[in-house]
């Protein structure tokens, strides 16, 4: 064997046996160690508790003739002013496809029309550009976001502006008199749609202002405003429990009040956490996420140890439309401060001396041990809120503000466990 192979192998074997020792060492320090720290970080705790109710709301259901397709021109939570269209009913799928052929010509007559009207100077073609390239990346930002819902209006607009950039028609001689044949035979196609579309085509319009849902779920009619506050325990089980059925005629319905409402069922203990007339943080977390104050309206006559809680908020309205029976959470009060585990609070007796009476006392101090450098210092703390396994807590300033102790902060390592434990322990 060559010597330069045998001094490899032989430099590579001390290298293994190197890194086998120190992994040797360090799990025998882990095993043998006495004190186990981890590390302490801010959090919050809520006093909360969870109820399953129904949201009501001024509601008006939006009847339409029967059709074979509804297209409903509002989106969900719009707001709608009176007298406005808010849905088109064809008898059949042939007049919704006509719909979709009108618009195309319309939008192509639109296009010609400014064609032959522009005046083709150098700051009319440059806004034409400025505009294709607007539209090309509104586009692209709507595909890449997987936003469709505007997706065919940006597409016409695009084509439209690609279209009145274009030199097809110049505006003089032949082109500008095939450019008004052309004109000619698109208004005669779309009067003849538009004559068609009146026989089989209806406009549905609302005789008052509101906020458009187009889901309609049958529960308009069972939970009325005027009859909540006769609402019981349970009738709100039976409520649960039905299947309403639903309105073949409808095409949406109209909110048209901004205060809404949630009622629930609580027991009599869980309704003594709430006041008439204060107010409670809901928290919504499933069909929709948010936290929304809401002022506690009624909490109803106990009925076999239940009560009925009604809230009311006027914010979100537009948000929460599509959401009907709901379990959300409750929130009384949060607490922020720092998290430890329960079995790193220790306590300890310090001795002091009373500024009255000059007397040497002996108090009780809540703390925990902390690893600062190579030594354990001890922090009071103050308990804020107990759980399974850990503790929230505040850290409490000392007395003397000439004390070199500092208080307890988010990334302090906490001693959880150890032996014979003192202030400035020297630990490493």
């Amino acid at each position: 064997m060559k010597q330069g192979a045998l001094l490899n192998r032989i430099m590579m074997l001390v290298l293994f046996g190197a890194i086998v020792i120190y992994l040797g060492v360090y799990a025998w320090d882990a095993l043998t160690d006495p004190f186990t720290t981890v590390t302490a970080y801010s959090c919050t705790v809520d006093d909360a508790m969870e109820a399953t109710g129904f949201l009501a709301r001024e509601e008006k259901v939006i009847q339409g003739a029967s059709a074979a397709v509804v297209d409903q021109l509002f989106s969900e939570g719009e707001k709608v002013a009176r007298g406005q269209t808010v849905a088109v009913l064809y008898s059949s799928t042939a007049a919704a496809d006509r719909r979709g052929q009108l618009q195309a010509l319309e939008a192509e007559r639109d296009q010609l029309q400014y064609a032959l009207n522009k005046s083709g100077d150098v700051s009319d073609n440059a806004r034409l550009s400025a505009g294709i390239i607007q539209a090309i990346a509104a586009l692209r930002g709507s595909v890449a976001a997987e936003d469709f819902t505007r997706l065919e209006d940006q597409t016409m607009e695009l084509k439209g502006l690609v279209y009145q950039r274009a030199d097809t028609y110049s505006g003089e001689g032949e082109g500008a008199a095939a450019a008004q044949a052309q004109l000619e035979s698109l208004n005669s196609q779309i009067a003849a749609l538009q004559s068609q579309s009146a026989a089989d085509t209806t406009r549905v319009a609302v005789e008052e202002s509101g906020v458009f849902s187009g889901q309609v779920d049958g529960y308009e009619t069972l939970l009325t405003l005027e009859g909540l506050e006769t609402l019981t325990p349970a009738d709100l089980d039976r409520l649960a429990a039905q299947k309403p059925a639903q309105d073949a005629a409808a095409v949406g319905k109209l909110i048209t009040d901004t205060k809404w409402y949630f009622v629930c069922p609580l027991s009599e203990e869980e309704a003594g956490h709430l006041t008439e007339g204060g107010t409670v943080k809901v928290r919504f977390s499933r069909d929709w996420a948010g936290e929304v104050s809401m002022k506690v309206e009624r909490i109803g006559p106990p009925q076999d140890g239940r009560m009925t809680v009604i809230l009311s908020s006027t914010r979100f309205l537009s948000d929460t439309t599509l959401l009907r029976r709901q379990t959300v959470d409750l929130v009384f009060s949060s607490k922020s401060g720092i998290r430890v585990p329960k079995n790193a609070i220790r306590v300890v007796t310090e001795t002091g001396t009373d500024e009255e009476s000059g007397q040497t006392v002996e108090r009780q101090v809540t703390g925990v041990y902390a690893l600062v450098g190579a030594q354990a210092e001890f922090k009071p703390v103050e308990i804020l809120d107990q759980r399974d396994d850990y503790c929230v807590v505040r850290a409490v300033s000392p007395d003397d503000p000439k004390a070199a102790r500092k208080d307890l902060r988010a990334g302090d390592e906490i001693i959880v466990a150890g032996r014979d434990l003192f202030d400035g322990k020297v630990i490493r």
